[in-house]
């Protein structure tokens, strides 16, 4: 007797209770990781690796703004696949996912706006410069201000979901502006110096601890992304349960 294929982990993925289970088993591995990935990159950035021949000590503040940027874009990216995942295919997880990505992506642009203004003063002489680079990451975190707010603004969850997934996939046209800015127009930022076609142009020195610090962040985002989805699974079952309540009570005192 043939059995029924077992259906495949984005299928199982939609039961809240599946994913629970799984974000369970994966939540303290991810959180041990992400405190040795930290405690072996921040004494990479700062005790082992060189000090910059023009920069000086200045240049370790790459180790924290330049992971921070990266993740600014790929917490987007994955934010816009999750709109994909409601528009497209309906999936029940993928608003929550990007739900619980947009604020941990706006913290990881603001860290990236604030550590480049710290390393924009000594280098450029300036704390600010509206160049396409700088303004760019700045509208990326407008948008992800906007989706916040606008996630707040819609209490109804799933016409909130389709709202947001539409000003996602727009805001994602900044993406490869931000990437190729540098390329396109004159800025004060140097050209990609880690991917490029050509290879990284980084000593090997400073280039292991910038991916450790670049895990670490990954990492972490991980951690914070399940955590923020298992608290909006229980907030929308606390909801439900109180609808279902209200309901049962209103019907109750109308029979009487």
């Amino acid at each position: 007797m043939e059995t029924a294929p077992k259906p495949s982990l984005w299928l199982r993925l939609a039961n809240p209770a599946a994913f629970n289970a799984l974000a369970n088993v994966l939540l303290w591995p991810l959180i041990v990781g992400t405190i040795a990935a930290f405690g072996y990159g921040l004494y990479g950035a700062f005790m082992t690796s060189p000090a910059d021949y023009q920069q000086g000590e200045t240049v370790r503040i790459m180790y924290i703004h330049v992971p921070a940027a990266w993740l600014s874009l790929f917490v987007y990216a994955g934010m816009a696949v999750s709109a994909l995942g409601t528009l497209v295919f309906r999936h029940p997880m993928a608003d929550v996912a990007q739900k619980a990505a947009a604020p941990v992506g706006a913290g990881f642009t603001l860290i990236c706006l604030l550590t480049g203004s710290f390393w924009g003063k000594p280098m450029w002489g300036t704390w600010w410069e509206w160049d396409a680079r700088l303004t760019s990451v700045l509208i990326l975190f407008l948008i992800y201000l906007g989706i916040i707010a606008l996630w707040r603004a819609i209490d109804e969850p799933q016409r909130g979901a389709r709202a947001v997934a539409i000003m996602t996939l727009v805001g994602a046209v900044n993406l490869p502006i931000i990437k190729f800015s540098v390329d396109w127009w004159y800025t004060l930022h140097q050209p990609a110096s880690v991917f490029r076609m050509g290879g990284p142009t980084i000593d090997r020195a400073m280039l292991t601890p910038l991916f450790v610090m670049g895990l670490a962040y990954l990492l972490l985002y991980l951690v914070l992304l399940i955590v923020r989805m298992k608290t909006e699974l229980m907030v929308r079952r606390i909801e439900r349960l109180q609808i279902v309540a209200a309901d049962k009570q209103a019907r109750q005192g109308g029979s009487r």
